[in-house]
């Protein structure tokens, strides 16, 4: 073979193997393996780079809202407040077996897993990429770390930043704080956030009262709320919750946390059906408020309750509650034309009631509604007590001991001039106040003035104590000072604001022997980062016991024998008083049983924008309102309906000096008192014409005249109106003490 033909056999017979090269030189099997781990690897350190990257955040602004829960007495939720309803309760509160509901409906190695479930969040993600929508699959953790610490949003960046917080939470956060955390911030449906609002709002109970049963309901609701819930769910919805159930209860044998034989023998537990949501509407919007006002009295912020979390369980008791409603409703409310009668539309009641041996708010009624009428006619302060102030000036004179003006100790026995319009003697100030219609009494005792409510003799009392000391025992009894409140002789026609909170205060500090009692409806409030420090409602002794007792001993004769004689019943002891302020703007009623003290209240206030006081003359059509008409009526049928029918109690009395009967006068001997030693002051300007009456002398009265007076009266002294408060819108003469407004009432 020559030279060429073994060039070319070399060029074309024996050939080399070729090189490798093109694709396969990049994805050989070797290159591919190397690849993946070098991937792999590369985002392992991304993902570490992120760990370290990412912090575990503040919780988000809805995680730890929750709403203000309020109680009655008797722990029956009253209404929830805040736009998250939740409220927050510890792992220890919820039954062991409850708990357990939710690891075996989510997550059964929740107790063993490091807080992710990587496969699905994988998953998760790539359902993401791909357009698929919601993926389940994460663990309890990371649904707690979605719920408390992100938001809800179906996004990579989301869903890594969740896995990475879910990791460090779990070495930072015991397992059990993770699950308290998951149940608390879960939403469960009916406008339900964490276990205990879902509780109330499905089974009507507090989450510790939870059984097994009901527990795996709740936690199979966590897939799909609205779908799961009984009570709208179709066909396939309560197919599917059913098999949800069974689901939860079988983990929980095949995980040795529930007997079989106990697991066969439950059954589906039906929910209740939805209710309303409780508002602010009736009472509920008052009681709040009260409750709310009395914490902040106590320190408590108001910004810190409306941050919400707290639970603030009343001193209500929801009978004697609904009871006080009805009384209005039958005694007052029906009787009212509030869309024809132009009077009747400017009537406002308002009422506290109180447990004098605990000082607890029992009952309180604000109005027809606090989303109709936002001011609260019970603690509002802006009417006058009038003639129920007059209890407090007798306890002065008797605690201070006092004299009249001839130096007689004064006590029930002692002896007034009671003639209408009559100089005070004594004063600095010149005082006149007119009684009831112009009336006359004549000499009487304490005990009649009482029960008629004379307006002379308790200017002159007053005078006697000096108005100083009065006020000193009002603020005592708690009345609260201000500028309405002056030390003169006007104060005894009870000039200056309270409320029917205030004068609750006062009476019952009668009722409890003069320890003084100050009002309280908050019996406990408590957040999961504090308990409010709320001090006893019963204090120290104000007035000595022989004091409180014996004007207590008088009072039972107003109820008995005088203008309060619409309140008298054989069915429980009672004492109390009248009251009619000036033109008859506002009519009270406060009295107290052994048991029960209350204090209702009528004001008249226009209802044109910017509102103002008017006069309740005409009410329902019944000529002058007074103490002794709709407050007392009110106040007798809430007693007895909240007594239960009455009671067998009786006052426990240590008096000073028993009533002596009065006795019978005869005209020629109703000549000038006893008591003034010296002659009256003189006036400082020109006598003035007494004002006309209110009412013309031919109104039919409200209530029958109890007893006769004790003296004969001269012409023109019948009473017009009703004769059994006793009290008019007293004129005073000239010189008088008026304060701006005329303080004329008192009655």
């Amino acid at each position: 073979m020559g030279r060429g033909e073994a060039g070319r056999a070399g060029r074309h017979g024996t050939r080399r193997a070729p090189k490798e090269g093109g694709i396969r030189r990049f994805f050989g099997p070797k290159k591919l393996l190397g690849t993946f781990f070098g991937l792999c690897l590369l985002a392992m350190g991304g993902f570490f780079v992120i760990y370290l990257l990412v912090p575990v955040p503040s919780a988000n602004a809805q995680a730890e809202m929750q709403s203000n829960v309020y109680k009655y007495s008797d722990g029956t939720v009253l209404t929830r407040t805040g736009r998250i309803n939740r409220e927050i309760v510890g792992l220890e509160q919820i039954p062991k077996e409850v708990q357990r509901t939710f690891v075996a409906a989510e997550n059964k190695s929740f107790y063993q897993d490091s807080g992710v479930d990587l496969k699905g969040t994988a998953r998760g993600l790539l359902n993401t990429v791909s357009g698929k929508g919601k993926q389940g699959g994460s663990t309890i953790t990371q649904q707690y770390v979605k719920n408390y610490y992100l938001n809800q949003d179906q996004t990579i960046t989301r869903k890594l930043k969740e896995l990475v917080i879910s990791l460090k939470v779990d070495r930072k956060k015991d397992k059990n704080e993770i699950l308290a955390g998951y149940i608390n911030t879960s939403y469960y449906g009916r406008g339900a956030y964490g276990i205990q609002a879902a509780a109330q709002a499905y089974y009507g109970v507090d989450a510790e009262r939870l059984n097994v049963s009901q527990g795996a309901y709740l936690a199979a609701l966590l897939q799909a709320p609205s779908q799961y819930d009984w009570a709208v769910a179709g066909d396939t919805g309560k197919r599917l919750v059913t098999q949800r159930w069974n689901y939860v209860l079988d983990n929980m044998v095949e995980m040795d946390w529930l007997d079989a034989s106990a697991r066969s023998a439950l059954k589906f537990p039906v929910p209740h059906e939805p209710k309303a949501a409780r508002g602010m509407e009736g009472q509920t919007g008052y009681l709040v408020e009260a409750a709310d006002d009395e914490l902040a009295r106590q320190g408590i912020d108001k910004a810190d309750i409306e941050a919400g979390g707290w639970t603030i369980t009343l001193n209500i008791d929801r009978k004697r509650q609904k009871q006080l409603e009805q009384s209005v409703d039958k005694e007052l409310e029906s009787k009212l034309d509030r869309e024809n009668n132009t009077t009747d539309a400017t009537v406002q009641a308002g009422a506290t009631s109180v447990d004098p041996r605990t000082g607890h708010v029992v009952a309180l009624y604000g109005g027809r509604s606090a989303t109709e009428h936002w001011i609260s006619n019970a603690t509002r302060e802006d009417y006058q007590p009038a003639s129920t102030f007059k209890p407090v000036v007798l306890a002065s004179a008797l605690e201070n001991g006092s004299e009249t003006q001839d130096g007689e100790k004064i006590g029930v026995n002692t002896r007034y001039d009671g003639t209408s319009k009559r100089k005070v003697v004594g004063s600095d100030t010149p005082f006149a106040p007119e009684n009831e219609d112009d009336r006359d009494y004549g000499t009487v005792n304490v005990q009649t003035a009482m029960n008629k409510s004379i307006n002379s003799v308790f200017a002159q009392m007053v005078v006697d104590v000096t108005p100083a000391k009065v006020k000193r025992t009002a603020l005592d009894l708690g009345m609260r000072d201000g500028e309405d409140f002056p030390e003169r002789p006007a104060i005894t026609l009870g000039v200056m604001n309270a409320s029917t909170w205030d004068m609750a205060g006062v009476y019952a500090t009668l009722d409890n022997h003069g320890r003084k009692v100050t009002p309280a409806i908050v019996r406990s409030a408590s957040h999961k980062d504090r308990t409010a420090d709320l001090p006893d409602p019963v204090g120290k002794r104000v007035l000595s016991r022989e004091t409180a007792d014996t004007v207590t001993h008088v009072l039972q004769g107003v109820v008995d024998n005088g203008s309060g004689s619409a309140a008298d019943t054989s069915a429980y002891d009672a004492a109390g008083k009248t009251g009619t302020s000036e033109d008859n703007k506002s009519a009270w009623f406060a009295a107290y049983t052994p048991q029960l003290t209350t204090v209702v209240a009528l004001f008249g206030e226009s209802p044109k924008e910017g509102g103002g006081q008017v006069t309740l003359t005409g009410t329902a059509n019944s000529g002058r309102a007074n103490g002794g008409g709709f407050p007392a009526r009110i106040w007798a049928d809430y007693t007895l309906g909240a007594l239960n029918g009455g009671s067998d109690a009786r006052f426990d009395l240590e008096i000073a000096e028993p009533v002596r009967e009065e006795p019978t006068l005869t005209p020629s001997e109703t000549a000038p008192s006893e008591t003034p030693s010296t002659e009256p002051a003189p006036t400082t300007s020109a006598p003035q014409e007494p004002e006309p009456s209110d009412t013309p002398s031919e109104s039919a009265p409200e209530t029958p005249e109890e007893s006769p007076p004790v003296t004969e009266p001269g012409p023109g002294n019948t009473l017009s109106g009703d004769p059994g408060d006793g009290e008019t819108g007293d004129v005073p003469t000239a010189g008088a003490d008026v304060p701006e407004g005329r303080a004329t009432g008192g009655h």
